[in-house]
């Protein structure tokens, strides 16, 4: 297997196993607030980085590396998180999904920018028609927005374009695994003040599928899919393989299906079918 292929297959791993933040995201705010949730799973993953870099002796960043360290602690960890639960208060889940399919597009933007990378025309043009099709299937069935909550997710959508593709440039030198834990790391003075702010009175009544969720989103979403992900942005190319953020609420909709029995609609299979041809497009001219 070549590098640009692995890369792309370590990528589609890691946006399937992002996918499953949404449904269980859903399922863990039937027991914790959206912003103490935010909060607690960047802290659990910050403790789980330090562990495996102390137990691993990682050596500590170079100085020109803090800089970038910090552009993903602000983008992945602090900023995107936080920024769409802001956003959920005042649209819908379903109108945030308009949003989050522009963010292959803000990857790629910022993998030129940022990483260097050149891809060919017909390239954007895959990438538009794909986050089209996302938006489009978003919008069909989602409620208006409002133009604050429009705005916070624009911001969302930006920052964490920039970490995704900041991250992949730095871990050729460090390693996936290495740039989110050390960025969970350097996020934790403001994880740890947002997690005593918004600590719940009482943990007795969180049940166990609210453990369960939470778990998966601290260790899954915040660092085992982003050790993938950062190695497939490495290897694939970070303009490239950012397309496979495409599929990711379709990934989410399916999961949600099956653990949460919510229904599929014909909307979404022939959205999925169009963005499938887009990313396939978008991989072929990267």
């Amino acid at each position: 297997m070549d590098k640009r292929t692995a890369g792309w297959g370590s990528g589609l791993l890691g946006v399937i196993i992002f996918s499953g933040s949404l449904p269980a995201t859903r399922v863990a705010v039937r027991d914790f607030s959206p912003m103490f949730l935010t909060s607690a799973r960047a802290g659990l993953a910050a403790v789980l980085g330090a562990i495996f870099l102390f137990a691993l002796r990682q050596p500590l960043p170079k100085r020109k590396e803090i800089l970038p360290l910090v552009i993903v602690a602000v983008g992945c960890v602090v900023g995107f998180p936080l920024l769409t639960a802001l956003a959920l208060q005042h649209i819908t889940a379903a109108h945030s999904i308009v949003f989050i399919g522009m963010l292959p597009l803000a990857t790629a933007i910022f993998g030129v920018v940022r990483g260097g990378e050149r891809p060919h025309a017909p390239f954007w043009v895959f990438s538009i028609i794909g986050a089209s099709a996302v938006a489009g299937f978003a919008l069909y069935g989602s409620g208006g927005g409002t133009l604050i909550g429009d705005l916070l997710m624009v911001a969302a959508i930006l920052v964490c374009g920039l970490g995704y593709a900041e991250g992949a440039t730095l871990s050729r030198r460090l390693g996936g695994w290495q740039v989110i834990s050390w960025a969970l790391i350097l996020s934790l003075p403001i994880i740890g003040i947002l997690t005593l702010i918004t600590w719940p009175e009482t943990l007795s009544n969180v049940t166990i599928p609210g453990w369960i969720s939470l778990a998966y989103v601290s260790i899954f979403s915040m660092m085992v899919g982003f050790i993938f992900w950062y190695r497939g942005l490495a290897l694939g190319g970070i303009a490239g393989v950012g397309q496979l953020q495409l599929l990711q609420p379709f990934f989410g909709f399916l999961l949600a299906a099956i653990f949460l029995g919510e229904p599929i609609a014909w909307t979404m299979i022939i959205s999925t079918v169009i963005v499938v041809a887009c990313v396939a497009g978008a991989k072929r001219f990267a």
